[in-house]
């Protein structure tokens, strides 16, 4: 088994993974220091949660009309241009406009995003070899664990030391960072798929991928349990507006830890075994915070669910196995894209919920339903994993 020395040496991978830390710590800086500000001006759990995830919200228009993109640009290119318009549209959001044109720009951000995690996505598994795709998928997701501690703490220092227009500006500053990065660390590659981008060829592709009697359940297990859950995350800072940042660091802990165990050291037959009991860990433990325990207890049961979101990486890894290699960055693009879409639904739906009852009462019930659905989901998950062990043996 490859180690993650290994993966670093590898001047593209490491590259590669100092942008996905800057990009993660400018999101969370970005998302933390606007949902602040939207819900002091506004007083709305909804609006604050949407403000929070409402990029995600866009990456569905995304996925549906840019992501044939995501195979048919160079992707040095691609990912520093995007990123370079990402920070374009934070430092528009550090001035304090107005709150529809805040969800204006969120929708722009969005846009980007969706092409970007595709780009991203494809390019991995052209920098590593197949049989480290989930050792590589491991170490970015760490990124992004790392990056949203870090993010999360420094972003609630900021906010509370500096305005949140101010601390906009230190996450427009780390999207530049990660366009440099991504232009003078990657190389130049040609696009993986020839032809020109466009809406068709979108569809065409969507429609090839969601055909494939494999695929859709896997699509679904990575949506649809993950969006109710992040449901719950975007109630953090109506939950507990001083303890907010506490839980949101929580969750990255978790989601590291699993992380972590997954990538480096869970052989493939345990993958598969422990799967569907992590998938059930995701939502479980919160249903302790729908009784509004003590911030201590809180963040104990936020880190040990977290800890179930290493089962989005055993399905990633699936994922590839079973989509054709000249649709892989638009199938993992739609993958991200359909998964933060549904972040931002389950957003929207726990923001709703707490609009009439409260935080505390709406984190319980999107973690029931987040539970409800992924019992529905296991027979075909499972028939899927067969599937997959198969293939992998032969």
């Amino acid at each position: 088994m490859q180690t993650y020395r290994d993966l670093f040496r590898n001047r593209e991978f490491a590259a590669l993974f100092t942008t996905a830390c800057a990009q993660n710590a400018a999101g969370t800086v970005t998302g933390l220091a606007l949902a602040t500000e939207v819900y002091s001006r506004t007083r709305s759990p909804l609006f604050a949660a949407l403000s929070m995830f409402g990029p995600s919200l866009a990456q569905l228009a995304g996925a549906t009309l840019l992501l044939s993109a995501a195979d048919r640009l160079p992707p040095r290119a691609a990912i520093s241009s995007l990123a370079l318009v990402t920070a374009t549209l934070v430092g528009v959001l550090s001035t304090g406009p107005p709150i529809w044109l805040i969800f204006v720009v969120l929708l722009g951000m969005g846009l980007a995003g969706s092409l970007a995690g595709g780009v991203r996505g494809g390019l991995l598994t052209e920098i590593v070899p197949p049989d480290a795709y989930v050792l590589g998928r491991s170490a970015l997701n760490i990124a992004t664990g790392t990056m949203q501690i870090v993010g999360f703490t420094v972003g609630g220092l900021l906010v509370t030391v500096l305005s949140p227009g101010q601390t906009l500006l230190v996450g427009a500053g780390l999207h530049l960072t990660a366009s440099a990065v991504a232009r003078l660390g990657l190389s130049g590659r040609a696009p993986r798929a020839s032809g020109r981008p466009s809406v068709v060829a979108t569809w065409r592709v969507n429609r090839r991928l969601w055909t494939i009697p494999s695929v859709r359940p896997v699509y679904l297990g990575l949506w649809i349990p993950n969006g109710l859950i992040v449901g719950c995350e975007a109630l953090f800072v109506p939950y507990s507006p001083t303890g907010a940042g506490v839980l949101l660091a929580s969750a990255a802990v978790g989601m590291l830890t699993g992380d972590v165990l997954a990538g480096r050291f869970l052989p493939p037959s345990w993958r598969d075994r422990l799967a569907p009991f992590l998938r059930l860990l995701l939502a479980v433990p919160y249903l302790a915070l729908a009784f509004d325990p003590h911030l201590a207890i809180a963040a104990v049961a936020v880190v040990i669910a977290s800890i179930g979101y290493c089962s989005t990486l055993l399905l990633q890894e699936r994922l590839v196995a079973v989509v054709p290699a000249d649709a892989r960055g638009q199938a993992l693009g739609l993958h991200t894209s359909g998964m933060l879409t549904m972040q931002a639904v389950g957003a929207a739906l726990a923001g709703s919920v707490a609009e009439f009852t409260t935080p505390a009462v709406a984190i319980g019930v999107m973690s029931a339903a987040s539970i409800i659905v992924t019992l529905l989901l296991a027979p075909a998950l499972g028939r899927g994993s067969r599937e997959h062990a198969t293939m992998s043996a032969a």
